[in-house]
C-alpha cells in the first residue's frame, strides 16, 4: 500500500508488485466519500474514512490479506488510523 499526503488530500493504493499493477485506489476526493470527508473534523478522521473505503472495496474483490507498506512513514497518526480502519473490517495486515 502506498501513501501520498499532499495539499490536504489522502490517497491509498493497493498494488500488485509482481505484475506492476494498481488493483484498487481510494482518495479523499473520491465522489463516493466526499460528503463524509467534508464533515470530518480532523485529518485522522478523514484518514479513517479513506481506510474504511478501501477495505470495503477489498472485501468486494475478496482480498483478505495485504502487506501494509508505510513508505517510510512512522506508524502513528494518520497512518495508524488507516491501518486500524482496515483491520476493523477484518482485513489481515
Amino acid at each position: 500500500m502506498l501513501f501520498l499526503d499532499q495539499i490536504k488530500m489522502f490517497f491509498l493504493q493497493l498494488l500488485d508488485d509482481v505484475n506492476n499493477k494498481t488493483i484498487l485506489s481510494v482518495s479523499s476526493v473520491d465522489k463516493e466519500i466526499k460528503g463524509s470527508i467534508d464533515k470530518a473534523k480532523s485529518k485522522i478522521e478523514k484518514s479513517t474514512i479513506v481506510g474504511k473505503s478501501i477495505s470495503e472495496k477489498m472485501k468486494k474483490e475478496n482480498i483478505k490479506r495485504i502487506i501494509f507498506d508505510r513508505n517510510g512513514y512512522k506508524y502513528h497518526g494518520r497512518i495508524k488510523a488507516v491501518g486500524d480502519a482496515i483491520r476493523a473490517e477484518k482485513i489481515q495486515i
